[in-house]
């Protein structure tokens, strides 16, 4: 295995998309990853008879499953051998949860000193929310994600995901961070990390600019647009807020005259007029195509690019020049595509996606490692303590 995690070992019970892409970022980077799974697995799986649907693959790829039922002692006996070899824990049950299982903090501490555990909870481990079943709406909601969105006006959901995945990137850097500290501390420690905290955070910056200084009373400015121009066979996006950019865009529309209309003359004027600035430009806009507008205005220096489908997404020049995304045989579905890591490290480059696994695909292996005998295997899977998927499902 290669990657700059290449080594660490990650122990995770987790399900649907924050924990999971936690584990799949240290994956990505080279971590071997288990995914330690019910009976019945990740609750994501049930969304497709094959127990693949696409989250669960982009969330779990290269990772292995060990299926255990941790009702049974015998199968806490199994987690606890995964832990004390463990270099990483990562849970995002509801709080109390692994606790009321026998595996509290302070359990996990005293069998392996130097664990790094992180405990991904929706609004924190305490709380008048902290035992509220949690979904990535509720924390769009609570956040303020959905006033920014609807601009204070209607509230409105982003369109994916984005607390869950933004909160495993979180996680990620976190996780890392706690493991620098352990080389050279020799000491492991818990991160609590809610989604909640997370979202605050990185709504902050701009999202939150009005309520920053507390002098200023929180004025919201007037509602934005959202920079996307319909053209004669398309949309593209397009801005121009230095003077430079806006003379710059002024020269690729032809319309040279407003780069001295006193409507639009600052860049404080511009903006205090830009219901008006925008009028004009969609109506030039429309004149021409997509391509078009993209090379005039790339001419003369002015952010803009095509806004693509989806689908067009894979025939973008930059995309395939990046080699962003990659296809590959994943067993039981067929071919998938998965885009490859991020970040590209220049002395430890990382492998391309792995298949997800399917529910318990490995655990005889990892059972194995743990130095169980075969007979002791055999007896754990026929007492239904450890369950082992059959490649004959595929």
């Amino acid at each position: 295995m290669t990657g700059p995690l290449s080594g660490v070992r990650v122990v995770e019970i987790t399900n649907v998309v924050a924990g999971p892409s936690t584990g799949v970022q240290l994956a990505d980077q080279g971590a071997d990853v288990i995914k330690v799974e019910s009976p019945t697995g990740d609750i994501i799986r049930a969304s497709a008879k094959s127990g693949l649907p696409p989250m669960f693959i982009s969330c779990n790829r290269g990772k292995r499953s060990i299926s255990v039922d941790l009702k049974q002692d015998a199968a806490k006996k199994i987690l606890w051998a995964l832990i004390e070899k463990a270099d990483v824990f990562i849970e995002n049950m509801r709080p109390g949860a692994l606790d009321r299982l026998g595996f509290g903090k302070e359990k996990l501490n005293q069998c392996n000193p130097k664990l790094i555990y992180l405990s991904i909870t929706g609004f924190g481990e305490s709380g008048p929310y902290a035992s509220k079943r949690v979904y990535d709406p509720l924390i769009q909601a609570v956040s303020g994600l959905a006033d920014l969105q609807g601009e204070s006006i209607k509230p409105k959901m982003v369109r994916t995901v984005i607390a869950d995945k933004t909160t495993a990137a979180y996680a990620t850097q976190a996780i890392t961070a706690a493991l620098f500290h352990r080389e050279k501390s020799g000491e492991g420690q818990h991160i609590d990390l809610a989604m909640l905290d997370t979202m605050v955070n990185f709504l902050w910056p701009e999202g939150m600019s009005p309520y920053t200084i507390v002098d200023e009373g929180g004025v919201l400015p007037p509602p934005s647009h959202d920079r996307i121009f319909k053209t004669s066979d398309g949309h593209i996006t397009a801005g121009a807020v230095s003077d430079s950019e806006w003379n710059g865009m002024c020269i690729a529309m032809d319309r040279e005259d407003l780069i001295k209309d006193p409507r639009f003359a600052t860049q404080k004027l511009r903006t205090d007029n830009k219901d008006q600035r925008y009028r004009l430009m969609a109506e030039i806009f429309e004149t021409r195509t997509s391509s078009e507008w993209v090379e005039a205005l790339d001419a003369n220096d002015v952010p803009a690019a095509p806004v693509l489908k989806r689908s067009d997404m894979f025939e973008n020049e930059q995309i395939i020049h990046n080699d962003i995304i990659n296809e590959l045989e994943q067993p039981g579905v067929g071919i998938i595509r998965q885009p490859r890591p991020a970040a590209q490290f220049s002395k430890t480059p990382g492998a391309l996606p792995k298949p997800a696994p399917r529910l318990g695909q490995h655990s005889i292996e990892i059972l194995s490692e743990l130095t169980f005998s075969e007979d002791e295997i055999n007896a754990l899977i026929n007492s239904q303590i450890v369950f082992q998927h059959s490649s004959e499902d595929d």
